[in-house]
C-alpha cells in the first residue's frame, strides 16, 4: 500500500478513533472520581479503579464500533462486560451494601457505548453530570440531613408538576378563540414556583449567616417589593448600616432585572433583544449601587441582620392565581384583536403588566407570531418594570422619610434613568 493510500485510510477512520478516544476518556472521567475517593480502601476491597473504568468506557464505545459490523458480536461484548460488572458488585456487596460503584461502572459502560454511536454530546454530558454527582456526595448528605419533611414533600410535588404533568399537557391553542395553550399555562406554575423554592431554599440556607445582601438577593427571586419593604423599614433604626440596606436594596432590584430577562426568553423571546437593551444597563446600575453600598458598610461596624420572612413556596395558590390571571389576560387579547388594532393591545398589556410583570411577559409569549413588533414587544415588558422599580423607590421615601430613605430610594431611581436612556436605540 503506498503512502498515500495509507494516510486516506487513517484518516478515513478519524471519526471511529475519536469516538474510542472520547470513550476512554470518559471512563478515566469517572475512574478518578471513583479511585480518589477509595484511595484509602485496602488493596483487593475496591470494586473497580481508575483503570478498570477507563476500560469499562472503551469497551462501551468498542461495542459501539462493532455494531456497525455484526450486531450480535456487539451485544455479546456488552452484554459480557456488564455480568462482570454484576458479578464484581456482588463479591464486593460482602463488605459494602452501597451500590454506586457498580451502578457507575454501568454508566462508564454505556457512556462508552454512546460516544462511538452517534451520541458523544449526550455520552459528555452523562459522565460529567454523574463524575459531578459523585463528587458532591458529601455536600448531598449535609443537605438531605437539614431537610424539614415539609421541604421534602415540596420537592416532589415541585417534580410532579414540572416533570409528570407539564410534559403531557398538550401544546396547542385550545379554547375560546384558542386563547389558552395548557403546556404553556402550567409552564407559569412550574416557573413560579421553581423560582419561589430556590429563592425559599437560598434565603434558608445563606440568609442568616451570610447578611443582609444574601438575603436581599435570595429574597428577590419571590419577591423584590417584599425584600425593599423590609430593609427600607429597617433604615428608620438609626443604628443600622445604611449603606449595607441600601445594598440590599440595590441587590434585589439587579435580581428581578436578571429575573424579567430569563423569563423573556424562555415565554416570550421576540421581546428579548430590546428589553435587553434596556434592562442590561438598568441592572448594572443597580449592581454598581450595591457594589459602592458593600464598599462603604466595610469601613463600619457590621449591623446584625434578621431574616427575611418568606412563605413556603410550594403553597400553589400564588401560582395558580397568576395562571388564572394570565388566562384572563389571553382571553382579552385575542378578542380585542377581533376590534382594535396592536398597538392598542400593548398599551393595554403594558399597563396591566404593572400590577404583575409576569402575566404581561407570558401574554405577550403567547399571542401570534407577528402580532407585536420584537421593539413594541420588548417595550410592553420594559413599562410596568421600570413602573414598578418607581414603585419601590417611593417605598423609602414614604416609609423613612429622611435623607436615609433618599439614598435608598437613588438607586432604583439610577437604575430607572439607565433603562430610560437607552430608550431612543429602542426606538430609532
Amino acid at each position: 500500500m503506498s503512502a498515500l493510500g495509507l494516510t486516506t485510510g487513517v484518516l478515513g477512520q478519524m471519526p471511529m478513533l475519536a469516538g474510542l478516544a472520547l470513550s476512554l476518556g470518559l471512563g478515566l472521567l469517572i475512574g478518578i472520581q471513583r479511585g480518589w475517593t477509595l484511595r484509602h480502601a485496602a488493596d483487593g476491597s475496591r470494586f473497580a479503579g481508575i483503570r478498570t473504568f477507563g476500560l469499562l468506557g472503551l469497551v462501551g464505545g468498542l461495542a459501539g464500533v462493532l455494531e456497525t459490523l455484526d450486531r450480535a458480536a456487539a451485544l455479546v461484548l456488552f452484554a459480557t462486560s456488564a455480568l462482570l460488572i454484576f458479578f464484581g458488585y456482588a463479591r464486593h456487596a460482602r463488605q459494602s451494601i452501597s451500590g454506586t460503584a457498580g451502578l457507575a461502572a454501568l454508566i462508564a459502560l454505556a457512556c462508552g457505548f454512546l460516544a462511538t454511536r452517534g451520541n458523544a454530546q449526550a455520552a459528555v454530558i452523562v459522565a460529567v453530570g454523574t463524575t459531578l454527582l459523585l463528587t458532591l456526595r458529601p455536600q448531598l448528605h449535609r443537605w438531605v440531613e437539614g431537610m424539614s419533611e415539609s421541604e421534602v414533600n415540596a420537592i416532589a410535588r415541585f417534580a410532579l408538576i414540572a416533570l409528570v404533568i407539564l410534559p403531557l399537557l398538550p401544546d396547542r391553542q385550545l379554547g375560546p378563540y384558542d386563547a389558552w395553550n395548557p403546556h404553556q399555562l402550567w409552564l407559569v406554575v412550574a416557573l413560579v414556583s421553581g423560582f419561589s423554592f430556590l429563592g425559599y431554599y437560598a434565603s434558608k440556607r445563606f440568609g442568616a449567616t451570610r447578611g443582609t445582601l444574601a438575603m436581599a438577593a435570595t429574597g428577590a427571586m419571590v419577591s423584590s417589593t417584599a425584600v425593599t419593604t423590609t430593609l427600607a423599614t429597617r433604615l428608620r433604626d438609626d443604628e443600622e448600616s445604611a449603606p449595607l440596606l441600601v445594598a440590599g436594596i440595590a441587590a434585589a432590584s439587579a435580581v428581578m432585572f436578571v429575573r424579567v430577562i430569563i423569563l423573556v426568553a424562555i415565554l416570550a423571546p421576540v421581546a428579548l433583544a430590546p428589553l435587553s437593551l434596556m434592562l442590561v444597563p438598568a441592572a448594572l446600575a443597580s449592581l454598581a449601587a450595591a457594589a459602592w453600598g458593600l464598599l462603604v458598610a466595610r469601613r463600619t461596624p457590621a449591623a446584625a441582620t434578621d431574616t427575611i420572612k418568606l412563605h413556603n413556596p410550594l403553597n400553589f395558590g400564588p401560582a395558580l392565581a397568576l395562571t388564572g390571571l394570565v388566562m384572563a389576560m389571553a382571553l382579552l387579547a385575542r378578542w380585542l384583536m377581533t376590534w382594535i388594532d396592536a398597538s392598542a393591545i400593548a398599551i393595554i398589556l403594558a399597563v396591566s403588566g404593572i400590577a404583575d410583570v409576569d402575566a404581561a411577559i407570558i401574554t405577550i409569549g403567547g399571542l401570534p407570531a407577528g402580532m407585536l413588533s420584537a421593539d413594541t414587544a420588548g417595550l410592553v415588558v420594559a413599562a410596568p418594570v421600570l413602573a414598578n422599580t418607581l414603585f419601590k423607590a417611593a417605598i423609602p421615601l414614604v416609609l423613612v422619610r429622611s435623607r436615609r430613605g433618599w439614598i435608598a430610594a437613588l438607586p432604583l431611581l439610577a437604575s430607572v434613568a439607565a433603562g430610560l436612556a437607552m430608550l431612543p436605540f429602542v426606538l430609532g
